[in-house]
């Protein structure tokens, strides 16, 4: 059983930045696949980035690439997203997940849920 609790979220303006954090529950964090996903009011949930057990592979939906970026600390049983440049449509509530199969896109890959931390960026 994992436990994931997400902070960091908040208000922030268009162009700034803000690093999100998930920390897990349990001493088995450093085998899972750790991923972020995020859900806009009035759409459905989707992918947003993802980094192996390891930390040495790690995949970006197109439209964070180059402004986002995934890492993780073993030793602290924690995951983060650093948020840069960031636009309106990052608005969103984020979520993080932990899954046993390799870096995925897909919610089913993904076993344990936090409960979100919601993210705003005003223009």
């Amino acid at each position: 059983q994992v436990q994931l609790v997400e902070s960091g979220g908040g208000l922030v303006q268009a162009g700034g930045f803000l690093r999100l954090s998930c920390a897990a529950s349990g001493r088995t964090f450093s085998t899972y696949t750790m991923g972020w996903f995020r859900q806009a009011p009035g759409k459905e949930r989707e992918f947003v980035a993802a980094i192996s057990w390891s930390g040495a592979s790690t995949d970006y939906v197109d439209s964070v690439k180059g402004r986002f970026t995934i890492s993780r600390d073993n030793a602290k049983s924690t995951v983060y997203l650093q948020m840069n440049s960031l636009k309106t449509e990052d608005t969103a509530v984020y979520y993080c997940a932990a899954g046993r199969s390799n870096t995925g896109r897909l919610e089913r890959q993904y076993t344990y849920w936090g409960q979100g931390t919601q993210v705003t960026v005003s223009s």
